[in-house]
């Protein structure tokens, strides 16, 4: 196999976006002692990543090594992969890059008159000569996957790649913070992280508000030493994406750890609620093997039980200690009931709300808009549809296919609704019954009138009277500079300043005052949230997810008006039956069926 193909399949394996590349590059120059690194990337990477340091440099032969295959300076017999401490060790990364980019390379020591300029285009060294350049190294990466365009037409939209960038440049930042750190995407400046401690970056980072509300915690046993940061659960998001895992400074993900130590927030969060923790973790190399994964992001410990419950029993502690609960049972460290079997791990989000009831903390209401009112209705005349809902029934209808049709229909001509547990709309037809989920019914009403929003040249807007300022991270705010139009015809007036800043000046017509803040910021959640599984146009993925934050709960109580003009708008919808996810909004039993059950 020649080393050219060989290299772009290894590079299948290692190199799976730009944020792959732009993690080997800044492990690289952490592990060259540099102190100041600045990450540069275009076109979320797709046209530039480059990392420039300050760190040790290479000589003129380490230079042309680092780009073969298996060639590394950071393990030099088979005992060091079992006592790793470097990040970027493969010996193959730096090779898979320049098989699939091309690279320019300026490196220089500090004892050295001049440095040395290497460029290879898909993996053919183009140029090799003295140049004069500072200290340190200085790759950059351009025209990511340029010669194998079938990886290229795969790679996600600019937001969702410099989200991955961003996620990798707060793993190494969070891990180094006697490193100074600069992040810049597109000419903007992103970041500008000084050296500083861990709580100061951490604001630096995810915002100010976080300063005031961290809980710090550090235990040390004869096994590991344990130490962090947790956030007050106020401030925690609707997605994942601020809970970070450390073991020797280099992140991994471990689902079954951060599902325990997600659920000890469970006292303290609503169902759905994510809170930020960074988590360190000290230990003996030689008890942690950190090879499991191509990309280095899980491990397994030699004792994965201790591990476990020492971080939960120190993080329960520190939350604890914060919220003065005291603590009536066993040790922590001797507790019976931690042991919990794989099955659980995916129940987090079906029982979070009743562990939250169970515990005692009393739940702050929930807003959410008060009215149904969306204003016209997309497709049919909804006061039409509702004076047809009532007539004469077809006696063929016994399925839901039919129970548009048979929803339409009562025997006396009486609208008389019933709310089952505040979830479902029960209603009388002349052949049945049918029950309405409120919840996936309003959102189906939102979705449809969202989209219409979209196509109007001039979209209704209540101004606020004082205008709104907003703190969104690096990512949220990438993601709404790209949702931004779309949003704007959706009823927002949104200006957007310097500073992952932006100022809502008003906000669609059904949103509740005082709600926008939150609701802008839950809207670019869901939205990345489907953006990873559903194939639709943005539009419609920003309108499920404004309908998804926006529809009334289960669980809220309504007047017979307002399920009445629910059911009014549900049948003026295009696609009345299902919600945008495509989940049922209505059921029909006919007279046949609810006798047939009975007999």
């Amino acid at each position: 196999m020649p080393p050219e193909l060989s290299n772009k399949i290894a590079a299948g394996e290692v190199i799976q976006r730009p944020a792959s590349v732009a993690k080997e590059l800044l492990d690289n120059a952490v592990d060259a002692g540099a102190d100041r690194i600045k990450l540069i990337v275009q076109q979320a990477g797709r046209t530039l990543i480059q990392v420039i340091d300050n760190g040790c440099g290479m000589s003129a032969a380490d230079a042309r090594l680092c780009f073969e295959r298996h060639a590394t300076s950071k393990i030099q017999s088979v005992e060091d992969l079992f006592r790793i401490r470097t990040m970027g060790f493969r010996g193959e990364a730096m090779a898979s890059i320049a098989s699939i980019s091309q690279v320019e390379m300026k490196t220089k020591r500090v004892d050295d008159e001049s440095g040395i300029l290497l460029e290879i285009w898909g993996g053919e060294e183009k140029r090799f000569e003295p140049v004069a350049t500072d200290d340190g190294t200085s790759v950059a990466i351009r025209n990511l996957f340029y010669n194998v365009p079938a990886r290229r037409q795969f790679l996600k939209t600019d937001a969702t790649e410099l989200k991955h960038i961003i996620r990798v440049f707060q793993n190494i930042v969070l891990a180094n913070t006697d490193i100074e750190f600069e992040l810049h995407a597109d000419g903007d400046r992103i970041y500008h992280l000084p050296k500083q401690e861990l709580k100061q970056r951490v604001a630096d980072i995810f915002g100010k508000q976080y300063r005031a509300s961290l809980i710090p915690f550090n235990e040390e046993t004869s096994y590991v030493k344990i130490h962090g940061l947790l956030a007050d659960p106020k401030l925690a998001k609707k997605s994942r994406g601020e809970q970070f895992l450390f073991v020797n400074g280099r992140p991994f993900q471990h689902r079954y750890l951060s599902y325990v130590i997600l659920s000890l927030f469970d006292a303290w969060t609503k169902q759905n609620e994510y809170p930020f923790y960074a988590i360190f973790l000290e230990i003996d190399p030689a008890q942690v093997d950190v090879n499991v994964h191509p990309a280095k992001m899980e491990v397994k410990f030699d004792d994965e039980r201790s591990i476990t419950q020492l971080a939960r029993s120190v993080v329960k502690k520190a939350l604890n200690e914060h919220f003065v609960v005291p603590d009536v049972g066993k040790s922590d460290f001797m507790e019976n009931d931690f042991d919990l079997s794989f099955d659980q791990i995916g129940q987090r989000d079906n029982t979070g709300s009743q562990q939250f009831q169970q515990r005692g903390r009393p739940s702050e209401p929930v807003q959410f808009p008060s009215r149904i009112n969306f204003g016209q209705s997309s497709g049919r005349d909804g006061n039409e549809t509702a004076r047809q809902l009532y007539g004469e029934a077809e006696q063929n209808e016994d399925s839901v296919g039919g129970g548009k049709e048979s929803a339409k229909k009562s025997s006396s001509g009486d609208k008389t609704f019933w709310q089952l547990h505040n979830r479902y709309i029960l209603t009388q037809t002349r052949t049945g019954l049918t029950v309405i989920d409120q919840h996936a019914a309003h959102k189906r009403i939102i979705y449809e009138n969202t989209l219409s929003a979209t196509e109007e040249s001039l979209p209704f807007t209540q101004q606020l009277l004082f205008a709104r300022t907003i703190e969104l991270s690096a990512s949220e705010f990438s993601l709404l500079e790209e949702l931004l139009p779309i949003i704007q015809r959706m009823g927002f007036s949104i200006d957007l300043l310097s500073g992952n800043t932006a100022i809502i000046n008003g906000v669609p017509a059904d949103i509740d005052i005082g709600d926008e803040r939150q609701v802008l910021r839950d809207m670019l959640h869901q939205y990345r949230d489907l953006d990873k599984t559903l194939k639709l146009e943005a539009r419609e993925k920003v309108a499920i997810a404004f309908a998804s934050r926006t529809a009334i709960p289960r669980g809220k109580r309504l007047t017979e008006q307002e399920m009445e003009l629910l059911i009014d708008q549900l049948f003026a919808c295009e696609e009345p039956y299902k919600d945008p996810l495509q989940h049922p909004t209505l059921m029909y039993m006919s007279m046949e069926e609810i006798m047939r059950r009975f007999r």
